[in-house]
């Protein structure tokens, strides 16, 4: 069984003073990194800039120092925007807090209990389906700030469509200062890796915008036009807890929960590639439970692993979870030390930083192929889901495309699982256990069943009915793995119905799931040991010898 042991005390053996300095350096570099994109995050969450610091500072430290993987580095991503702006509209900070603090309990409880790798049953179209809807949702509600646009109204733009709208009916407000400033930004964001691979290009963006809007004039808003930045160091915050309030926010809780589970996860899958190491899931998910309770606790926003940074703190040496707790001390100092001037960057320069984020985390080629090459079913939930993050919000995306997977999944089971009755070929057939290689007693039915015995398929063997002329039914159950509840109702009003017409009733092979279920239904005896047989070959002479 999986250890619960955070990596850092794994990796302290053999550690030297050269990875340590690897460490630190790639720790500050993070920080640079982390340092624009967690502001631009924090506003498009709906909070103010520090707080997306906030996050990186304490959710990611507690993450680095108790999680499952080497090298993750933590902190606000873009998957929590969408739904952490609908909780601050609806609810306030004080509603997020909340709804953060339970998805961190969830967390932790879910990795106490060992559910690391039940993150796998998330189906795969599913999570493609709402992160690319979440890519969308982030570069829909950027078109404002990147256009320059001012917009009235009285009610706060929540939804998607209504920020369509809104964008359409204001766009003769358009700002050609501020388009320029996005343009510029944007272009510097693509262009830039091929320049540098050390020196992030959204903190040239940002240092680009600001001199343009200064050194320009340009009447463009900043930062600082429109918030109030602080640059105190994070305290402790406890919300006044009720019930009404935990049950308001017990969705919102369980979708920042799974959420934040099948990110970091992947993240910790992807950083396990790029290192040949191997992460510890159930320890990673108490890390992030802890995390994310330590982010709401001093004014943060919900925190995950983020798979960009973690890969740039790879490629520039970080190797132990010091760097990711380096990361966070250096983004501390700069909060400090720095976070004034943060009112000068240019809300164009966020926006664009934003839309390379949406581009990035939408993984529209992989969508494409699915599409593509997927079976209908999957292509049914990623479509769904998809347009239900965009339409609706992704509370209802994931619930609707788990509800569609889990139908689908079922219909897909009924359809290989087969009830057949024997019927002799005519040709001769290969396989040893082949029908034609065996002679069946006469008054005698034989049906052989195929696949999972569950719910979806219970009524299959309801279709088995005996005549009067029939002395003995065999059921031949080797390719049953398992069998549920509702399927060994339906096998026992078949074994009411044979008893009734005086048929006599035998199991071949039944295998280990099922017969222990059998047993613990106490069908087992009220069938008779010996009407089970090992083979089909024991179970044709048992019946021979009771016709006889």
């Amino acid at each position: 069984m999986e250890k619960l042991k955070p990596k850092l005390f794994s990796v302290r053996k053999g550690y030297t003073k050269e990875q340590f300095i690897k460490d630190i350096i790639s720790g500050i570099i993070v920080a640079i990194i982390a340092l624009p994109l967690s502001i631009a995050l924090a506003l498009a969450s709906g909070v103010t800039p520090e707080k997306g610091i906030y996050t990186a500072i304490a959710g990611g430290f507690v993450i680095s120092f108790l999680g499952g993987s080497r090298v993750q580095i933590a902190g606000p991503t873009a998957a929590f925007a969408t739904i952490v702006a609908g909780i601050v509209a609806k609810d306030g900070l004080e509603g997020l807090i909340v709804a953060t603090l339970m998805a961190g309990i969830m967390l932790v409880l879910m990795g106490l209990c060992r559910m690391g790798t039940l993150i796998r049953f998330i189906p795969y179209p599913i999570t493609t389906g709402f992160t690319a809807g979440i890519a969308v949702t982030i570069f829909i509600g950027q078109i404002k700030d990147f256009l320059g646009l001012t917009i009235t109204s009285k009610e706060p733009i929540i939804e998607t469509i209504d920020k369509v709208k809104y964008d359409i009916l204001f766009i003769h407000t358009l700002n050609w200062q501020a388009l320029l400033v996005g343009i510029v930004s944007l272009a510097i964001l693509i262009v830039w890796p091929k320049v540098s691979k050390t020196i992030p290009g959204s903190l040239i963006a940002v240092i680009v915008g600001i001199l343009m809007v200064k050194c320009l004039d340009l009447k463009a808003n900043t930062i600082g036009d429109l918030y109030t930045i602080s640059n105190k160091m994070p305290s402790v915050m406890l919300p006044k807890i009720n019930f009404k309030m935990i049950q308001s926010q017990f969705s919102n809780a369980f979708t920042i929960a799974i959420l934040a589970g099948i990110e970091s996860l992947l993240s910790c899958v992807v950083a396990d590639s790029m290192i040949n190491s191997k992460h510890r899931s159930n320890m990673e998910l108490v890390a992030q439970g802890a995390g994310n309770i330590a982010s709401a606790l001093f004014g943060g926003i919900p925190a995950t692993g983020a798979i960009a940074r973690t890969a740039a703190n790879i490629k520039n040496g970080g190797r132990t979870p010091i760097a990711g707790m380096v990361h966070s001390v250096v983004l501390l100092a700069i909060l400090v030390v720095l976070m004034p001037y943060a009112t000068l960057i240019p809300m164009a320069t966020i926006a664009a930083i934003l839309f390379e984020v949406a581009y990035n985390m939408s993984g529209w080629r992989k969508f494409v192929q699915l599409l593509k090459t997927s079976p209908k079913c999957d292509i049914i939930i990623l479509v769904a889901t998809f347009l239900l993050t965009i339409f609706f919000d992704l509370v209802i995306a994931i619930e609707v495309g788990m509800l569609l997977a889990a139908f689908l999944f079922m219909k897909r089971m009924s359809e290989v699982t087969e009830v057949e009755g024997w019927i002799y070929p005519e040709d001769d057939d290969d396989d040893p256990d082949s029908i034609s290689l065996r002679k069946v007693p006469d008054h005698t039915l034989v049906y052989e069943i195929s696949g999972p015995m569950f719910f979806g398929v219970a009524d299959k063997l309801l279709d088995i009915v005996p005549d009067h002329n029939d002395r003995c039914l065999i059921l031949r159950m080797r390719s049953v793995g398992a069998i549920d509840a509702t399927a060994m109702h339906s096998l026992e009003m078949l074994y009411e119905e044979c008893r009734r017409k005086q048929v006599t009733m035998l199991l071949s092979h039944v295998n280990e799931q099922p017969l222990k279920i059998m047993t613990k239904a106490g069908f087992v005896e009220k069938l008779g040991e010996d009407h089970f047989c090992s083979h089909i070959d024991d179970a044709l002479a048992h019946a021979k010898r009771l016709i006889v």
